[in-house]
C-alpha cells in the first residue's frame, strides 16, 4: 500500500512558459524524490546511494530545508503559527535531492496531513538564485482539505529578473500517487503572465532505479542552476527586460 511506503522517485519534466512579451518557453527533465520525512532512516537503511545527513551518490540533508534545525519541528511550528495541527500525522516532501553532495532546489513541497489521513496543508518552500527563501502556504484554516484545490496567492518573493514582485500565483496541486503533476500560474492585474508545470511518473525508490537517474543526470543540481542562467541570458538576448532585485520582504510565510 502506498501508505506504507518510506519513499518513491519521481522521474519529472518541468515547463516554463513565459506569456508575456517576449513569449518564450522551455523544458527540462530531473528527478525528484517524496519522501516520508519520519522515516529517512529507514530509506537510508536500505539504500545503499541514499543517505540522510551525510554523503551519497544521493542525499538529503536537514540544512538545506526550512530553518535547519529540523524537518519536523520547522513544519510543525510553521503551521502552528497559522492554527494547524497534525496531531503527529504524516509530512511528505517533494524536493530534489542532493546528488554527489550538490542541490539547488526552487521548489520544494511539504504535504502535510492530520494523523486522520486528511491533507490539511501544503508548504511551497521557493528560493532563488540569491541564497533567498519564501513559504507559501496552502491551506483551508486548518480544514482538511482535497487535493487539486486551487489556491490563489499574491507573489512576495523576488525569483526572476525579468519579470516583477507584483502579481498573483494560482497554484493547482495534484495528488502524488501514480502520477504526479503540479502547476502554478503566475498572472498580473488578471491577465496571464508567466506558467510553470511539473509532470512525473512514480517509480519504486530502489538502488537500480537511483543509479539510472543518476546516470542520466549525473549533474543534475549544476543543470539546474546553469539552466537558470542560460535561460535567462537566452530570454535577455531577446529583449526581456531586466529588473533588480528588491529587498526581501520581512515575513517568511505567506
Amino acid at each position: 500500500m502506498e501508505a506504507d511506503q518510506a519513499g518513491w522517485l519521481y522521474p519529472a519534466r518541468v515547463m516554463h512558459r513565459r506569456r508575456v512579451a517576449p513569449l518564450y518557453r522551455f523544458v527540462y527533465r530531473v528527478f525528484y524524490l517524496l519522501v516520508d520525512i519520519d522515516r529517512l532512516g529507514e530509506l537510508q537503511g536500505r539504500l545503499r546511494f541514499f543517505s540522510f545527513e551525510r554523503f551519497n551518490l544521493l542525499s538529503l540533508r536537514t540544512r538545506d530545508y526550512g530553518d535547519g534545525r529540523g524537518l519536523r519541528p520547522w513544519a510543525e511550528d510553521l503551521l502552528r503559527r497559522r492554527g494547524i495541527e497534525l496531531e503527529g500525522g504524516r509530512i511528505r516532501l517533494l524536493t530534489l535531492p542532493r546528488v554527489l553532495g550538490w542541490a539547488f532546489n526552487p521548489i520544494s513541497l511539504w504535504y502535510c496531513e492530520h494523523r486522520d489521513g486528511s491533507l490539511r496543508a501544503v508548504i511551497a518552500e521557493v528560493r532563488n538564485t540569491f541564497g533567498e527563501k519564501h513559504c507559501y502556504l496552502l491551506a483551508s484554516g486548518g480544514a482538511p482539505m482535497p487535493y487539486g484545490q486551487v489556491h490563489d496567492k499574491d507573489k512576495c518573493f523576488h525569483v526572476s529578473p525579468f519579470l516583477d514582485r507584483a502579481g498573483r500565483y494560482r497554484f493547482e496541486l495534484g495528488e502524488p500517487g501514480e502520477r504526479l503533476r503540479v502547476a502554478i500560474r503566475e498572472s498580473r492585474d488578471g491577465a496571464p503572465v508567466m506558467d510553470a508545470t511539473l509532470a512525473a511518473e512514480r517509480r519504486a525508490l530502489s538502488d537500480a532505479a537511483l543509479l539510472q537517474q543518476v546516470l542520466r543526470m549525473p549533474w543534475m543540481a549544476v543543470k539546474v542552476m546553469a539552466g537558470i542562467h542560460w535561460e535567462a541570458l537566452k530570454l535577455w538576448l531577446r529583449g526581456a527586460g531586466y529588473r533588480p532585485k528588491p529587498a526581501q520582504l520581512p515575513q517568511d510565510l505567506s
